[in-house]
């Protein structure tokens, strides 16, 4: 396998975090056949993932986007303000816009769909390591979309997608599940999934809160 940073003579301290475990061995697997990578440490949670890069204060983490506890972009997005030295390179298993945007918004400097080669993996390392920034090609029109939309004021509660800020502004409406569902033309099963999602990254308790949050954002009629 080729070095993913030929000009990079340093060792590279790289946490995994994600919460499949055949993923996580595969992952580690790989990098391990990195001369300039040693895995230092691995996660299967958010607050695991957390506990462990303050522990171990590496270069870079590789990180899964739905960590069980807290997620990958609210864990990225801590990480930005307490541990800034610390890069993450964001995988997940779909090609979802709005999850790429919400995870580069909250700090992280790559992103990656799971099915990325071996190669690019490496080569994202070491463009992150000498600080570049490295999108994926299934993802990479996205960010040229983003970047040449004209600039907009700064979107509440950036950690979201638009489609969970959505729910959250009907929420904050005092719409239920089953008119928020028929509203978006969501299952209810669906819009209950994005309410959880919404609850873990804003790290509240329940819907009250949630819309009590959303309003003083500015959220709602």
């Amino acid at each position: 396998m080729t070095a993913p940073t030929e000009q990079t003579t340093a060792t590279i301290r790289v946490v995994i975090a994600d919460d499949h475990p055949v993923y996580l061995s595969g992952l580690r697997m790989l990098l391990d056949l990195i001369s300039v990578v040693e895995v230092v440490g691995e996660a299967r949670t958010g607050p695991e993932a957390l506990a462990e890069i303050y522990r171990l204060r590496p270069h870079l983490v590789l990180m899964d986007v739905n960590m069980p506890g807290t997620s990958g972009i609210e864990v990225t997005k801590t990480l930005a303000t307490r541990c800034p030295e610390t890069s993450v390179i964001m995988l997940s298993m779909l090609e979802d816009r709005d999850t790429f945007l919400a995870a580069m918004r909250a700090g992280a400097r790559g992103y990656l769909v799971k099915g990325a080669s071996s190669e690019d993996i490496g080569q994202a390392i070491g463009t992150v390591r000498r600080g570049g920034v490295v999108f994926g090609a299934a993802v990479a029109n996205w960010a040229l979309d983003h970047l040449n939309k004209p600039r907009e004021s700064a979107k509440p509660f950036p950690e979201l997608t638009d489609r969970e800020l959505a729910v959250l502004e009907l929420v904050a409406d005092g719409l239920g599940n089953a008119s928020i569902a028929r509203r978006l033309g969501l299952s209810i099963k669906t819009v209950r999934n994005y309410l959880s999602r919404i609850f873990a990254k804003l790290q509240i308790a329940d819907r009250t809160e949630a819309a009590v949050q959303a309003r003083r954002a500015g959220l709602g009629n």
